[in-house]
């Protein structure tokens, strides 16, 4: 292939893409950079395996640390499992590509993207994104593209295209816009509260963007002379399609017309239909019937034809009826409760959080600086993290059984989602030190489960005390298209989600959204479209926070008396070696002593975690008088430790003790120490001087009496 090095220039960032340089053998494959970000994307597309029902696309995103100059950790120094970005980003890929392939492909399609250089600077996501479009078109697979991703960020009153990680961090809106010729195909973001007209402009200005990266695409396949043409489906015999349709389209019909609130009968009403209406009379035919030939020929075919036609059967009650499977209006919320304290206070704090047939079960934990997520082996700037949000799904949430794995690409994906809508309402470090980890269990699905979590997770924090500046609610909006008509649906249920064509989620505050995620199984969508969901969510949004706030307004004055209680305090960073000890026998010593656990940040924070306050503070005195600098002059009331032949220690400070020579025990002479002190009294003394080791020297003389009752006034503070 021809080389080609083309660059495409917005708000000042170029994007150039690099074609024919890397990878001859993959179908299809782009140097895509920015900066000095460089990320190759491969398409390699192989024939169908025998039996294939759906499209079997795999999406793999690759992090190479030699990108940033840095070399793995771990005893083998190479790459190993995925750290939870990369498989976020790896969905971000998926998502938007798999609504553009054809429903009908069946081919194994893999698309790869290896970030291989990196300057810390540009993301390397959105540009995967857009190099998958380009890299398929190379590949000349049937693809309903171009395709193009974009990010937006909020600086200011100004959007901004692409920006920077520092740019991001500043912002008030990290925004990912994905794009088809059709519309917007895909939206991710995080936002500080921000009002839905807002999120709005910023899409529209999102999709702009995308527009310019897909003429570009269109111009390159030009040049290459790649005509972007999707293939025509291949021939179908409908005799099953037909034969289903005939026997099973009105008890279908009857079914979802009962508005069963209850996904389970529903389901079994369904369920025997295919085995009365369908199966069993597909099984009378003769053997050489082409209905019995097609069912027999794949065995998934009935159940997809089935399928087929209550998808449409659904569609058509809603288009028509505006009436839903289970007899909601298009936008109304399903029944909500919620309880708080489900669990005993060993749990810091839990929530159990009911909406329809779907029920969350989210526990909050509090821990130290200590237990923050450490990040530092990957590409990118954040190095811990200080909020963790984990979902589970377990098998019996759905009435299915399946062997438990660990978490999957949807798990994280979804807990993703869930921290970034808390993020911005969580106070400051500086304000709440500890660490926190939210874990939601999805006890029972039936669509949303989600911005259930997210509602789950806001009550189980303002259980455990965590003072949130605002809580959280979150809907899923759906959508049903059938050429120009478009219903948009609240509070999609399972059904909805599964034959619908969209699931937009939208959590927020009641100022503003705080996260955003949408997918959609068809290629685009118009703004206005997206603009009235992202409406309609609201005031869905503002009934199911509404119902929260009626179980717990405020978070706990009171966490857990299993709680760790954290105290902290600032030391000058040069004193850490002294805190830490040589090999660490200082820092032990205090740990033992007290039974705290202590955590010193490189800036030099100081905090100590213990159940025990009384403990807690007797480490935070003795880490205070450690470090704690000291001057000639300053007079303290200190206790006596122990006795030598030529004068007395005394503990000044906790942890910080002098020496009171014996000739500065008196203005008179004194024969033995032991005349004058015994260990364990309690004696006023002057900081004398303190010698160029650090020995600090004590005196009992020329103190004034206003010296010494100032100390004692300290002492007792």
């Amino acid at each position: 292939m021809v080389e080609i090095d083309k660059s495409i220039s917005f708000d000042g960032r170029d994007i150039r893409l690099k074609i024919g340089l890397l990878a001859p053998q993959a179908g299809g494959a782009v140097l895509i950079q920015s900066g000095d970000t460089a990320v190759l994307v491969t398409a390699t597309r192989s024939q169908g395996r025998e039996g294939i029902d759906f499209l079997p696309l795999l999406v793999d995103y690759e992090e190479r640390l030699y990108a940033g100059g840095k070399i793995p950790g771990g005893f083998l120094r190479r790459e190993g499992r995925p750290p939870e970005k990369v498989t976020l980003t790896g969905r971000l890929i998926d998502r938007p590509l798999r609504p553009l392939f054809p429903s009908w492909l069946r081919d194994d399609i893999q698309v790869v993207a290896t970030t291989l250089s990196m300057d810390e600077q540009v993301p390397p996501d959105v540009l995967a994104v857009t190099g998958a479009s380009v890299a398929i078109l190379l590949a000349k697979m049937p693809f309903y593209g171009p395709m193009a991703a974009v990010r937006v960020g909020l600086v200011g009153d100004d959007f901004i295209i692409n920006p920077t990680y520092s740019e991001i961090k500043e912002g008030e809106l990290d925004l990912v816009v994905a794009g088809s010729p059709d519309g917007v195909i895909m939206v991710e973001a995080s936002a500080n509260q921000l009002p839905e007209q807002d999120i709005i402009e910023a899409i529209d200005f999102g999709y702009e963007a995308a527009c310019d990266l897909i003429q570009a695409q269109r111009e390159i396949m030009a040049e290459l002379g790649i005509d972007l043409v999707v293939a025509e489906r291949p021939p179908q015999d409908s005799a099953l399609e037909n034969f289903i349709r005939d026997r099973a389209q009105e008890p279908i019909r009857i079914i979802l017309s009962r508005f069963e609130k209850d996904k389970t009968i529903r389901n079994a009403a369904l369920d025997e239909v295919k085995a009365n209406a369908v199966e069993s009379a597909i099984a009378e035919l003769a053997e050489d019937d082409p209905v019995k030939v097609a069912a027999t020929a794949n065995g998934k075919a009935i159940g997809n034809v089935f399928k087929d036609v209550t998808k449409q059967m659904m569609r058509k009650q809603i288009l028509e009826d505006g009436v839903r499977v289970d007899g909601r209006k298009l936008d109304e919320v399903r029944p909500v409760s919620c309880r708080v304290g489900v669990l005993p206070s060993r749990v810091h704090g839990t929530a159990l959080f009911n909406r329809g047939l779907t029920q969350v079960l989210s526990a909050a934990t509090l821990g130290t600086p200590g237990d923050a997520q450490d990040l530092g082996d990957d590409l990118h700037p954040q190095q811990d993290k200080r909020y963790l949000h984990h979902y589970n799904f377990p098998p019996y949430s759905v009435g299915e059984t399946r062997p438990m794995r660990s978490p999957g690409r949807r798990e994280i994906g979804h807990g993703a989602l869930a921290e970034r809508a808390l993020v911005p309402v969580l106070p400051s470090k500086e304000d709440f030190p500890y660490v926190i980890r939210v874990v939601s269990e999805i006890l029972s699905s039936d669509g949303s489960t989600s911005m259930g979590s997210v509602c789950a997770s806001t009550l189980a924090l303002m259980d455990a005390g965590v003072p949130l500046s605002q809580p959280v609610s979150g809907a899923a909006m759906g959508l049903i298209k059938e050429g120009d008509e478009v219903r948009i649906l609240t509070d999609i249920q399972a059904i909805e989600d599964f034959l619908g064509d969209m699931d937009f989620k939208v959590a927020g505050t009641d100022t503003g959204i705080t996260a955003l995620q949408m997918d959609m199984k068809i290629k685009g969508l118009p703004l206005d479209v997206i603009a009235n969901a992202i409406r309609q969510a609201k005031p869905a949004r503002l009934h199911i926070l509404e119902r929260m706030l009626s179980t717990i307004d405020t978070p706990r004055k009171e966490m857990s008396p299993f709680a760790p209680r954290l105290l902290t305090l600032k030391i000058d960073p040069e004193f850490i070696g002294l805190v830490i000890g040589p090999g660490g026998k200082t820092i032990k010593a205090i740990t033992e002593e007290t039974g705290v656990k202590i955590d010193i940040e490189d800036d030099g924070t100081v905090t100590i975690a213990g159940n025990d306050s009384e403990k807690a503070m007797r480490a935070h005195n003795i880490i205070q008088g450690m470090t704690r600098k000291l001057n000639a002059g300053d007079v303290y009331v200190g206790h006596v430790t122990r006795i030598i032949p030529i004068g007395a220690f005394v503990e000044i400070l906790p942890g910080k003790e002098g020496m009171i020579h014996i000739s500065q025990l008196a203005d008179y002479r004194v024969g033995k120490v032991e005349d004058e002190l015994a260990v364990g009294d309690e004696v006023i003394v002057k900081v004398r001087e303190i010698d160029n080791k650090g020995r600090i020297n004590l005196t009992r003389l020329n103190i004034h009496p206003d010296e010494a009752v100032a100390a004692r006034e300290a002492l007792n503070k």
